[in-house]
């Protein structure tokens, strides 16, 4: 009977370890690199690029430093001497995201100018007005009853300030700056990761062939890096391919990067107001032990504008105007050692270590100005300015190419004339019904106004009549009109407003800047404080720094969750 049992015994421990081979088997089976989560799927192929890529992580794009999002009060300012009543506290969120260190410099706006010269030479007819359009106004530093013509000649160009955050450019000229550097930056990652030939991106380019990031992605084959000479044949699989039944080696394809590929970096743009408030503010450095002790005043620690820490005790922290005459002290000790701006990372950074987020020069931001942050429409990733468009499509059902005879040109409020697009880019247009159709989170393309500014948020707005509603001159903010255009041969002409009931000067093209600069008080050093300024006109102390959105995890390092 014993032996009987011991026999059962026995064979039920074989059938036991057999079953648990089996499952450590299938486990190692269903955890290979190749096999696919859902179906098993062996996902080593040519089409299976965006199962080969799962977990790659956004690499920073140059100049960038890494702002782990959260949640912060925005608009919380400890004076408002100014009594604006434009910055009541709301409890805002902000994804992750990332921020230039420092301003936009000359140096790098030089590299800008350099290639569009290059590229679309200002000599010839049809490209005169992009390189001018897209220069800084270099007579911002004049002044009736001051002597800056020094600047006026200088400050762009000399090496001496070529490290000097870049002024005289209007907001719309920073947001072509933020698309070009977009495109010559995925350019460079393709070129590196071996989708382009080498040294293609500097001799092969033209103004028929520029490259344009979102142009290559959506019909690689007709925009610049689509061509067999600039394209690289590359394996999809990375290996060697084999001999068919019949000896012969097949010929490697020309492969496209994709969005799947994982190495094409989201765009650079202008932050928006509450992502440069947050990494302004820098509240992260206020907690100690697990405890918040609460929004700072400035972005460092302390109620001050002077270091308290014995290495560097009574110097400035920031570059700013320090009362009537003084914009920077007693020469010598103490001085805050600029008297116009001054070179950026002179001064130390904030928590997240951003370099001038107080002085030096203020900075343009993405939002159109509103009195008031509607927290409870969104209070999440806010952002007033929202215009959706699409791709435009040909009559041949392809989306349509920029090209140098379809350039579109905008005329602004002083005269100057600025390319709206380039050719490489793809024509945009609004959205349509066929995209707001039985959608709840949008309904049109044009969002500027969403409960502010619209007809409907007009104290005549008449909701039982259906043809009333606000008149030109009874809109919310009824700014004046002023029409500026060019006749055929260039001549200005210029149709001002001169009604008076005109009651604001806020309109639709009116930008957030934040931050003080180097003609500002230490009040405006805090970066809950804001201003507004025509999208079109530029100043001696607006600049701008870009941003660019953080795809995947909020955080960069995160412990791994406990079993």
């Amino acid at each position: 009977m014993s032996m009987k049992v011991n026999k059962i015994v026995a064979l039920q421990l074989m059938m036991s370890m057999v079953l648990m081979l089996g499952t450590a088997s299938c486990s190692k089976k269903s955890s290979s690199t190749h096999a696919s989560r859902a179906t098993g799927w062996d996902v080593d192929s040519q089409n299976g690029t965006a199962a080969r890529n799962a977990g790659k992580k956004q690499q920073a794009g140059p100049g960038l430093v890494f702002v782990e999002g959260g949640t912060f009060t925005m608009g919380k300012v400890q004076d408002d001497v100014m009594h604006d009543w434009n910055n009541t506290p709301t409890q805002q969120h902000v994804q992750s995201f990332y921020m230039d260190e420092t301003e936009v410099t000359n140096g790098m706006y030089l590299e800008y100018l350099e290639w569009l010269k290059k590229v679309f030479p200002p000599t010839e007819e049809n490209y005169k007005n992009i390189y001018e359009g897209a220069s800084p106004d270099t007579l911002v530093w004049r002044n009736r009853l001051g002597y800056n013509e020094t600047m006026t000649n200088n400050y762009l160009r000399h090496p001496s300030y070529a490290n000097y955050p870049v002024v005289g450019v209007n907001w719309i000229q920073a947001v072509e700056f933020s698309k070009w550097r977009t495109d010559r930056v995925n350019e460079a990652v393709l070129e590196k990761n071996g989708y382009l030939k080498k040294g293609a991106k500097t001799n092969e380019v033209g103004a028929d062939n520029a490259f344009n990031t979102e142009g290559y992605l959506m019909s690689p084959s007709t925009a610049r890096g689509g061509s067999e000479e600039i394209v690289l044949k590359k394996n999809p699989t990375g290996r060697r391919p084999k001999a068919g039944k019949d000896g012969v080696v097949p010929e490697e394809k020309n492969v496209y990067a994709q969005r799947s590929s994982g190495i094409i970096l989201p765009e650079y743009r202008l932050p928006t107001e509450a992502e440069w408030e947050y990494a302004a503010a820098a509240d992260v450095g206020q907690r100690e032990y697990n405890i918040y002790k609460g929004q700072k005043k400035y972005p460092w620690s302390g109620d001050y504008t002077r270091s308290s820490k014995r290495k560097n005790k009574g110097d400035q922290l920031a570059n700013f105007k320090q009362g009537n005459g003084d914009y920077g002290g007693i020469a010598g000790w103490s001085d805050d050692g600029a008297d116009i701006t001054n070179s950026v990372k002179s001064y130390a950074p904030n928590d997240f270590g951003l370099y001038d987020m107080a002085g030096n020069v203020a900075e343009w931001v993405a939002d159109v100005y509103r009195p008031i942050i509607d927290n409870e429409a969104n209070d999440f990733n806010y952002y007033r300015g929202n215009q959706y468009a699409k791709n435009k499509i040909g009559k041949d059902g392809k989306v349509e190419i920029v090209t140098t005879s379809t350039i579109k040109y905008d005329t602004l409020s002083n005269g100057k004339v600025i390319a709206r697009n380039l050719p490489g880019e793809i024509a945009q247009v609004p959205v349509d019904d066929q995209e707001t159709y039985l959608r709840t989170n949008f309904s049109t393309s044009n969002n500027i106004n969403y409960r502010d500014g619209d007809k409907q948020s007009s104290r005549y707005f008449d909701f039982g009549d259906s043809e009333s509603g606000a008149k030109a001159d009874q809109a919310m903010y009824n700014s004046p009109k002023h029409n500026v255009t060019t006749d055929s041969l260039g001549k200005m002409i210029r149709k001002y407003d001169n009604s008076s009931k005109r009651t604001t000067l806020i309109d639709d093209k009116v930008r957030v800047y934040k931050g003080g600069s180097w003609r500002d008080r230490a009040y405006w050093l805090d970066p809950a404080q804001r201003r507004y300024f025509p999208q079109d006109m530029a100043t001696d102390y607006i600049g701008f720094r870009c941003a660019m959105s953080r795809v995947g995890s909020k955080a960069e390092k995160r412990k791994s969750p406990r079993n």
